[in-house]
């Protein structure tokens, strides 16, 4: 992909947006993700938009960025996948628990259109990923104590998000990756 002037607009929105972030548990700024989910969409072949979205697929849900500057950086289309994909973690100032998040992500992606499901795809890839490389280097529970939940839940809500993408994106390569890498990730946290 050659990088648009679209596309410099929305690195910059992540990267102000998420500047005083870091990953959990980590020392490492949480930019690098959405980095990380955009080069992921792009090495697929997916279009600006979806590169786009994956840039900025937290922005909405983890930040005091608005719906309204994004659509002025990026337009309708990549804030309408950006919204797909963004959880609701309160509702009248009481955080929503993980389960019905979660819950309510998967009912979503069972009714998502492939660039949704595309765009949660990367996302979960690199966080397992992500995941898989810290057991494989501190072990199973150093890496999911920085989790609301352990590994067996965590786990799970990954393959069930293998699943609906396997059921929804069929053949393409972006499918089998997500799988390869929460099977990975099931056999070294071995659940």
């Amino acid at each position: 992909m050659s990088y648009s002037e679209r596309y410099a607009r929305a690195l910059g929105i992540a990267a102000r947006a998420h500047r005083d972030q870091v990953r959990k548990g980590k020392d490492v700024p949480y930019v690098t993700h959405p980095v990380h989910v955009a080069r992921i969409l792009d090495r697929h072949g997916f279009s600006e938009d979806l590169v786009l979205a994956g840039l900025l697929h937290d922005v909405l849900e983890d930040t005091a960025v608005s719906e309204q500057e994004l659509l002025d950086a990026v337009g309708a289309e990549v804030v309408a996948l950006v919204r797909a994909v963004t959880e609701t973690k309160s509702e009248d100032g009481v955080e929503r628990s993980w389960e019905v998040r979660k819950a309510e992500q998967l009912a979503h992606l069972a009714e998502a259109p492939v660039e949704v499901l595309a765009l949660k795809a990367a996302d979960a890839i690199h966080n397992a990923s992500e995941t898989l490389d810290d057991v494989r280097e501190h072990g199973t529970e150093v890496a999911f104590s920085r989790f609301k939940r352990g590994p067996g839940p965590s786990v799970d809500y990954y393959r069930k998000i293998a699943a609906l993408c396997d059921a929804g994106l069929t053949t393409h390569p972006l499918a089998a990756e997500l799988r390869a890498v929460v099977d990975a990730l099931a056999s070294a946290a071995r659940v």
